[in-house]
């Protein structure tokens, strides 16, 4: 089994060549595919440095599209048997591969959310962006039937039949609800699984907002009733 492990760049230099070192250090046959979505604090320029590297695929955005558009370009160069999606900011461990992937491994999922809420160890942050995550992860529960407890987690894992079964469209953090509504809608059975979650604030480089939270709202009803 082979991994593509999909990485969104923007602007995180700081953090960046250590979640590819963590990326490479987890021990299955894997390549790596990073999109930078046109930053401005030197990540494009790191990521020439992985251009000539076995198992390496970089793609540079010349204008900045948003997260959704940054994954569809990475999807569209997976050649592995399962995704992982990857953010480049060290709130999430790869070293939660092995649990990430078990539910697809032994046959039991399609695919698996990562849950900040099921009991890992987590940084303990603002009370206002849990009760936002909640009440998103609810809505979009009402609306797909499934009962998620983290709609909105950055670890998302599934195989190439799920991917290619799927027409994606959203630019920025609609993403998350247009992939739940839509592999909801297709009947993959979904798994969920306990991770750590390291947190960033706005002042570590955090970008969503609460603008993306109102967006969300409306993806999740366009992606239930309209496509």
């Amino acid at each position: 089994m082979k991994l593509s492990i999909v990485i969104p760049v923007y602007n995180e230099k700081e953090t960046l060549r250590e979640v590819i070192r963590r990326v490479e250090a987890v021990n299955f046959e894997k390549e790596i595919i990073l999109v930078d979505d046109a930053s401005t604090d030197g990540s494009r320029e790191m990521l020439n440095g992985y251009r000539d590297r076995n198992n390496f695929k970089v793609t540079l955005h010349s204008n900045n599209k948003g997260k959704g558009a940054a994954l569809r370009t990475g999807f569209a160069q997976v050649s592995g048997d399962v995704v992982i999606i990857q953010d480049a900011d060290l709130e999430y461990d790869p070293a939660d591969y092995p649990q990430l992937l078990e539910p697809i491994l032994d046959g039991r999922a399609d695919v698996v959310y990562g849950s900040r809420f099921l009991g890992g160890p987590h940084r303990v942050m603002f009370f206002w962006h849990y009760l936002g995550n909640t009440v998103l992860t609810t809505i979009s529960n009402m609306f797909t039937n499934l009962n998620l407890t983290d709609m909105e987690t950055g670890y998302k894992v599934f195989t190439k039949k799920v991917l290619d079964s799927l027409q994606l469209e959203c630019e920025r953090f609609g993403f998350e609800p247009e992939f739940t509504g839509k592999v909801a809608r297709k009947k993959f059975i979904i798994y969920e699984v306990p991770i750590s979650y390291s947190g960033r604030d706005y002042s570590q480089g955090k970008k969503i907002t609460w603008k993306d939270g109102i967006a969300a709202l409306w993806f999740i009803v366009k992606f239930r009733f309209l496509k």
